[in-house]
């Protein structure tokens, strides 16, 4: 006894540690884990089992003086004074016994005492000589406290008294039952006559605490009882008589009390199991009956409720564990009522059985018959995963749902003889070494690949699939434990067995409806596979590839989710990214269902590639992957570059994958079989064996100009000249296209006429001539000029394919346009269509004539393009060339129908103010008779205003009477490619919007103009154009978006511009005309609307208009400076602004501000001096007391700057003063005798009196001034400023 005790002080201090949940944790068995059991999970005691007298014992005994027995069953009054109760009572009358004593109780608590610590307990007497040592019951209450280190320091102090009273009842030779005056309820029968009375209670005690739900008493009582059955004193069977006999379930017992019976039970099997005592038995006698009774006792708990079933296995298992493979074999599968166990378990569906079965199987490695139907006889991993086998264990594991959402103990089992560790460490060192020993290991272990790839087949197919995802939510939430559980032992390649096509479609189905239970069930799954993937390539392959192939290629779209698309972003390297390509490839062509076709030496293939498997000729359609799956890779491919951040050579490489992909499903068809092998290229092409749509053509047509136009936007510089092999993804298109055309069993996708075949042909035959003249450049504008044609070249080429018929006239202008640009090169001869003559259109012309026609229906590549070319050669445009696109932007499809008077009002203003003349063509508009009348008294009217405003440059009036009849043809043909390829469209947009579209097009290469030529003198051109379109109001009526454009265009572009227009070929007549019209638009009165919304809206951009008038004039200004024109030559400039200043005085309806003049004054004080008399003039005679008093701050302005220079402008200013004085005494007596009303105003004429009094004194003019004033006019200003103007009279005197 005490070797024993000794032995087991410190394991049981350890093992408290992992003593969880519901059952004792001696190993960190994963089996035995803390929610073995939920539904029996230790929670603090509720009140039905806080009335029990039992718990209430164990509860407050150690507090007691005199210790009474702690029977589930009360004493019997007719018991003898050993204190056995009579096996008679009946449980009726031992309830009535535990109620009295709970009111009892319940009648002592109004009196507490206070609870010594268990070191402070009171102790058991032992012997009545104290001879025995003292035993304190107290560690009881510590066992079963919160506090892991309490219970654990109980548990030792337990162990040590025990040890200590049994070894001193040992060495006496009378073991008398001597307790000092009372009788220990361990005196009773039980069996442990070897056991010193502390050590019988102790047991009895602890086997009644398993059962208590208070607080951790099950694993603090539980940890001591298994360090007590370990004793040799404590018989088995006694024990196992006393778990029956102390915890009792009757029929009375309520459903919380007959529970925690049972798990007590269990809790006390669970002791013994760890204890070890069984398999010293075995040890002692091989014969032993003890380990079969436990075994059945087992069984038997474990078929009285369900929730005990697994925890009853978790023991048994303890229990083999520790014994040898022969005391499994002779003693556990021989135990009564095992085999039953196991036969019924397949109808009852009893998961706990199974996975008993599969953990005997694993200890002993014997077949055996015992197991029944649950395990394969003989037993394989390829039985036990057969069709037949799963189906008939679907029942069982179907039933493992009852412990969610924790996953049962048989689903590890099952997976890790499904997939073997030493599967997934192959494949890792397959893919770490390509030698040839690695390859050959690979090759050795294909059978056992194959074996497991069917395994995991139908086990998916089986259980997950056919069991599990198509029954309750329940089960579909196992499905995806099932699911994680096997991702953490799979290999990549088998993820598309795991990923099915019904796995993916309930993922789809559940994440498409984000209220439902299973959602986070989804959303947590795809989370563990992300984390999975991790940085490993080829997993992230083969989800993305899986996923997409089963929901054809619509999981983002259909779940509103970002899964694949964050899956695809996290591609980092060249080799990932080619994996991942080449699979897209691969699901595109279908090669999953493909046969192997072998290549003859013909370039094709033979008939083989046309047969295709017996599947393929049932459903020629539903194994090839559909349009939209496939849609999804012709999108996919380009798209990879956007997230990579490779160098230009590994992104080059990547690029050709994806362009040799897009160029042979896009734009070529084998017209023997479906897999074509290039000598010259050295590769192997395929294609699907279902004939390609032209919708996905087209879609790869559309992506290859997309591959292409990027690659343009983000090459790095350029090679040196006579680069052997340059990144030039564009030069390696020609060269792949010119291959593949020359391979003949490979066909266009489509067959076209002479005239496109041969436009096909000048382009290949010009894109190369100019590659090469562009390689033996170095990086200068002319490279720069090539390489943007040769991708225009291109982009146009791949058009013709596209769309035959439309594109050809369109290629052989550009084509001269190069022969032209690039005279000196060995460009290849055309027709005669380009001879030269005399009245040929200049070279930009026809470009930009050529750039135009193009836009209207280009799709963004082609736009780009088409920037970039115009980027490069904006600086050689005409004149001509910018007003084709300007009266593009001017272009007005019709006037409103029934315009409003306001509307009406401003269109003549703005036709006053801009030049701005309605543009209708009558093919177009198909006005009526009535309609017709109206605009052309329209036109009349501005035609009369037009005439009043004779400026010296034709290039002002930008009206469609200034354009020939070719500029008329050529914007109505660019509108009607337009309208056309919108009409085709469905949905398309009305003749407005469509318009717009256009307009919004050519403004981007106007914006290129600017910006790349800030300084040239057709800046100006653009800005005259771009403000008349901007003031129209049918601008801003037709589209908001083309307004705001046009504004930011003329405000960093133009106004804010590093640079301005310079040069000799800035004229001032320019000049004038701009900053009159800008003058006169700042004048412009502002029409007020009748309803609220239209009078907000007319607010906001009389605004917008104010501000365009004011900063186009600082901008006119600046421009006009830079020039240093003679006095001479800017008194036009004078008297604009005299012009505008007679408005301003005698008009109320000028809308300029004071502010505005004034600003103009100090910025360009030239201005200001030169209007300074005319303001002085006009200002006495203003109508108005508000127009005389406030041009009063624009006459201080101008006398402040009069004030200020050098000496030399001293002198000059003075002169101005001097001779102005006349006129500004005349201002002062009209200011003196015509007094303003109010206050205000008075106080600032009063300001005003002596500011310039203070002025005229700096330049020693008073003496002057005042013999300039006339007698009344003195009086007045005497009476004004009274002695202030007194004492100036005196001092110049």
């Amino acid at each position: 006894m005490a070797e024993s005790i000794d032995l087991n002080i410190i394991s049981v201090v350890g093992r408290e540690a992992r003593v969880r949940g519901l059952r004792i944790e001696t190993d960190p068995n994963p089996n035995l884990n803390p929610t073995t059991t939920p539904s029996f999970a230790a929670k603090p005691m509720g009140s039905s089992s806080k009335k029990r007298s039992s718990v209430a014992e164990e509860q407050t005994l150690a507090t007691d003086d005199s210790p009474k027995p702690l029977n589930k069953k009360s004493k019997n009054t007719a018991a003898s004074g050993d204190g056995q109760q009579e096996p008679s009572v009946k449980p009726m009358e031992r309830k009535k016994k535990r109620k009295a004593l709970d009111k009892g109780r319940r009648l002592t608590s109004s009196h507490p005492q206070p609870e010594p610590v268990a070191s402070e307990s009171k102790p058991v007497p032992s012997t009545a000589g104290g001879a025995l040592p003292e035993f304190h019951i107290g560690v009881f209450k510590d066992l079963a406290g919160a506090s892991e280190a309490a219970r654990q320091a109980a548990a030792k102090q337990m162990v040590t008294e025990l040890k200590a009273v049994q070894d001193a009842y040992d060495a006496r030779e009378e073991k008398e039952n001597d307790e000092g005056g009372f009788k220990l309820e361990a005196d009773k029968d039980d069996g442990l006559d070897n056991c010193a009375p502390s050590v019988r209670y102790a047991v009895r005690r602890l086997i009644r605490g398993v059962s208590s739900s208070r607080e951790c008493a099950r694993q603090g009582f539980a940890l001591g009882l298994t360090v007590l059955a370990g004793t040799p004193n404590i018989k088995i069977d006694s024990f196992l008589k006393l778990v029956v006999n102390l915890l009792e379930v009757t029929s009375s017992m309520k459903g919380q009390e007959a529970k925690d019976c049972l798990l007590g039970r269990l809790f006390a099997y669970g002791a013994l199991a760890r204890s070890g005592r069984l398999t010293k038995e075995w040890n002692i006698d091989k014969n032993t009956p003890y380990i079969r009774e436990f075994i059945t006792v087992l069984i038997s708990l474990a078929n009285k409720k369900r929730y005990l079933q697994e925890p009853a296995v978790s023991i048994i298992l303890d229990l083999v564990e520790k014994l040898p493979v022969e005391a499994v074999v002779n003693h556990v599968l021989e135990a009564p009522g095992l085999q039953e166990w196991f036969e019924a378990a397949i109808e009852v569906g009893n998961p706990d059985a199974l996975f008993l079965a599969l953990k005997l199987r694993e200890k002993i490695s014997i077949d055996s018959s015992i197991f029944g139907k649950l395990l394969p006889n003989p037993f394989s991993s390829s039985q036990l995963f057969s069709a037949d086998h799963l189906s008939s264990l679907s029942n069982c594991l179907k039933e493992s749902t009852f412990c969610q959402p924790r996953v049962h103990s048989v689903w590890p089992v099952l997976i890790n003889i499904l997939l073997p560790n030493t599967i997934l460490q192959l494949e890792d060192a397959a893919s770490a070494s390509n030698s040839l020993k690695k390859h050959k290991k690979s090759r050795k272990s294909s059978s056992s690949d194959e074996e497991i790839a069917r395994n995991l087949q139908s086990f998916c197919e089986i259980i997950i699939e056919g069991s599990l995802l198509f029954s309750s939510h329940d089960r579909k939430h196992l499905a995806f434990d099932i699911l994680f559980l096997l991702l953490q032992k799979l290999p990549a390649s088998l993820l598309p067995v795991v990923l099915s096509n019904k796995v993916v479609q309930c993922m789809v189905d559940v994440l498409s409806a984000k209220n439902t239970w299973l959602y986070k069930v989804a959303q947590h799954f795809l989370k563990q596979l992300s984390d999975w993937v991790g940085d490993d390539d080829v997993r992230r392959v083969a989800v993305i590839v899986a996923i997409q192939k089963h929901s054809n290629g619509k999981f983002d779209r259909v779940t509103r989710t970002k899964h694949v698309k964050d899956f695809m972003s996290q591609f980092k390297t060249e080799p990932g990214c080619m994996l991942f390509v080449q699979n897209l490839i691969n699901l595109f062509v279908d090669e999953g269902n493909a046969v192997e076709e072998p290549s003859d030496q013909s370039q094709t293939t033979d008939e083989n590639s046309e047969i295709g498997s017996i599947e393929d000729k049932d459903s020629p359609r539903t194994n090839g992957n559909s349009d939209s799956l496939k849609s999804w890779v012709i999108e996919s491919l380009p798209s990879i570059l956007k997230f990579l951040k490779l160098d230009d050579e590994e992104k080059f490489r990547v690029q050709k994958e994806i362009l040799k992909f897009l160029a042979v499903q896009g734009l070529f068809t084998a017209s023997l079989g479906s897999e074509v092998t290039s000598f010259e290229l050295q590769e192997k092409f395929r294609w699907p064996k279902s004939p390609t749509s032209n919708s996905l053509c087209k879609m790869c047509i559309d992506q290859l100009q997309l591959l292409l136009a990027n690659a343009q936007k983000g090459e790095g510089p350029r090679p040196v000249a006579n680069s052997t092999e340059p990144n030039d993804l564009g030069s390696y298109f020609m060269k792949f296209f010119g291959t593949f055309c020359n391979i003949p069993s490979v066909s266009l996708f489509r067959s076209l006429d002479d005239v496109d075949q041969k436009a096909v042909k000048n382009l290949q035959a010009v894109e190369a001539r100019l590659s090469k003249e562009e390689r033996s450049l170095d990086c200068s504008i002319n490279a720069n000029r090539l390489h943007a044609l040769r991708y225009l070249l291109i982009q146009l080429l791949l058009l013709v394919l596209l769309s035959p018929g439309e594109y050809s006239e369109a290629a052989s202008e550009l084509i001269i346009c190069c022969k032209k640009a690039f005279s000196g090169s060995d460009l290849p001869e055309s027709s005669g269509e380009d001879v030269e003559s005399d009245d040929a259109p200049e070279l930009m012309d026809v470009l930009v004539d050529t750039l135009l026609s193009l836009l209207p229906q280009s799709s963004p590549p082609m736009r780009s393009s088409i920037e970039q070319v115009f980027k490069y050669f904006c600086g050689d445009i005409t004149d001509d060339g910018l007003m084709q696109m300007l009266r593009v932007i001017k272009k007005q499809l019709k006037p409103a129908r029934h315009p409003d008077t306001a509307s009406a009002d401003d269109d003549e203003d703005d036709d006053d103010f801009i030049n701005i003349e309605e543009e209708i063509d009558q093919a177009e508009t198909g006005e009526t008779g009535e309609s017709d009348g109206q605009t052309d008294d329209s036109e009349s009217v501005v035609e009369v205003e037009e005439a009043d405003h004779d400026h010296s440059e034709a290039s002002d009036d930008d009206s469609d009477s200034g354009m020939d009849d070719d500029a008329m043809f050529r914007i109505d043909t660019y509108l009607a490619q337009m309208f056309k390829e919108k009409k085709n469209q469905a949905g398309g947009e009305t003749a407005h919007s469509q318009l717009v579209l256009f307009k919004l097009r050519i403004l981007s290469l106007l914006e290129i103009f600017l910006h790349e030529n800030p300084g040239k003198p057709q800046v100006l051109l653009v800005y005259s154009n771009l403000a008349q379109a901007f003031v129209n109001p049918h601008t801003a009526e037709v589209s908001e978006q083309l307004g705001q454009r046009i504004w930011g265009i003329l405000q960093k572009q133009i106004f804010k511009a590093k640079d301005y227009p310079k040069g000799d070929g800035v004229h001032l007549s320019t000049l004038e005309s701009l900053l009159e019209k800008s003058l006169k638009l700042a004048s412009k009165p502002f029409k007020r609307q009748k309803s609220a919304s239209k009078q907000s809206a007319a607010s906001n951009r009389q605004k917008m208009v104010s501000s365009l008038a004011q900063t186009s004039t600082f901008w006119i200004l600046k421009i006009i400076d830079s020039r240093n024109f003679s006095q001479s030559e800017l008194e036009r400039i004078i008297q604009i602004f005299r012009d505008v200043l007679v408005g301003y005085f005698e008009s109320k309806k000028s809308q300029i501000k004071s502010g505005f003049l004034k600003e103009i004054f100090r910025r360009r004080p030239w201005i200001g001096h030169g209007v300074f008399g005319f303001i002085l003039e006009r200002c006495g005679s203003a109508k108005s007391d508000f127009r005389r008093v406030e041009a009063l701050d624009l006459v201080m302005e101008i006398m402040k700057s009069l004030t200020s220079g050098n000496s030399d402008e001293q002198n000059a200013s003075k002169k101005i003063l001097k001779s102005s004085l006349d006129k500004l005494s005349r201002l002062m007596k009209e200011l003196a005798t015509n007094v303003p009303s109010k206050a205000t105003r008075r106080t600032e004429v009063h300001k005003f009196y002596v500011k310039a009094l203070e002025m005229l004194s700096k330049h020693n003019l008073t003496k002057h001034f005042l013999k300039a004033l006339a007698p009344d006019t003195e009086a007045a200003l005497e009476a004004q400023l009274g002695d202030q103007f007194i004492t100036l009279k005196k001092l110049e005197k």
